[in-house]
């Protein structure tokens, strides 16, 4: 699968993104068909530890889902982010069969 990496106001280090790939890549178990996932990674000027913005935009044929998530650090954000995609991945898949089983019966 195709990962766009984009900073806002900072460079990325080569090694995060080597993370992202990989954890991103581990979505496909769940759903076969993503086309590609566009990651944003933003640090929000503020007081407060939980500054690093992630968010993750993945493609799949017919729809796009989002999810975004305010976290410590980026490597917790993609942890977070892949966990709620995979939910969402097996959600949709679940739907897709339940809907292609009706119409063979």
């Amino acid at each position: 699968m195709k990962v766009n990496v984009q900073s806002v106001n900072f460079n990325v280090d080569q090694k995060l993104v080597v993370f992202i790939q990989e954890k991103l890549d581990k979505l496909e178990q769940f759903y076969d068909k993503i086309i590609f996932a566009d990651v944003f990674l933003k640090v929000q000027h503020t007081s407060e530890k939980e500054n690093k913005i992630t968010e993750v935009l993945l493609s799949i044929p017919g729809d796009e889902l989002m999810v975004k998530k305010n976290t410590k650090t980026f490597e917790e954000g993609i942890d977070e982010c892949e966990r709620a995609l995979q939910r969402q991945l097996i959600k949709k898949k679940e739907k897709i069969n339940a809907h292609s089983n009706k119409k063979i019966a």
